[in-house]
């Protein structure tokens, strides 16, 4: 069998790496979407409507949070572009930087209890901070992939080619763009799961696994090929 093709590794790893904080995040605090800012609306309005439901203050400094991870992401890209050097590496290093404090916040906050703690709440923020940054990357620096941590663009286009595909009325772009949806929106459902059933498992101890894959990216750059 031949190996994987890097971009789709690539993006695979990637979708995994968003669906696996974004659900353990979900799971840890109190239904905190870390990179889904739609969902946090909703959820923020909930909450607002019924205060005694979740607390409320951390949605609503989630999105500040995230905010920042996209300005630290994009000045930090827009450096290196000066520069005139890769900006990959920095970009990762930002991710890990701050998943490490989503994770030590985490870890020092156990147990988690209902009333949510000052180590608690830096957690999410760290998290939200993280996912913001890596969404700011996809976007800057991974044009080639789909995007890795919203998955409903990714579901939509992905049946809209293979109904075009089934119809008959597909090409070879058609095909390229099936495998380019596909691949994140796998690893997202994995990270899903994965997040999940490991975070019952340890704790905030998991997100060594999300950790782990960005230094795997840090550490071999030929998995980022382009397609």
């Amino acid at each position: 069998m031949p190996p994987p093709h890097p971009s789709r590794l690539h993006g695979f790893n990637m979708g995994l790496f968003a669906g696996y904080v974004d659900t353990l995040g979900f799971m840890a605090l109190f239904g905190l979407f870390t990179a889904h800012v739609t969902g946090n609306f909703v959820l923020l309005g909930a909450s607002l409507a019924d205060p005694g439901q979740i607390p409320s203050l951390l949605k609503i400094l989630a999105f500040p949070a995230f905010i920042a991870g996209i300005v630290a992401a994009r000045l930090l890209v827009a450096s290196c572009e000066r520069r005139g050097t890769s900006a990959h590496r920095p970009s990762y290093l930002l991710q890990l930087a701050l998943l490490a404090g989503f994770m030590v916040c985490g870890m020092l906050a156990e147990p988690v209890a209902r009333t949510m703690s000052a180590l608690a709440m830096a957690a999410g923020l760290f998290g939200a901070a993280a996912m913001g940054a890596h969404s700011a990357a996809s976007k800057l620096l991974l044009a080639h992939l789909a995007p890795t941590s919203m998955m409903t663009g990714n579901v939509t286009q992905l049946v809209i080619d293979t109904v075009d595909r089934l119809r008959g009325a597909g090409d070879a772009a058609t095909a390229a763009r099936c495998s380019k949806f596909f691949w994140p929106l796998c690893g997202f459902a994995a990270g899903c799961a994965g997040g999940a059933w490991l975070f019952l498992a340890l704790g905030f101890v998991a997100l060594t696994v999300p950790l782990a894959i960005l230094v795997l990216h840090l550490c071999m750059p030929s998995l980022e090929a382009v397609a």
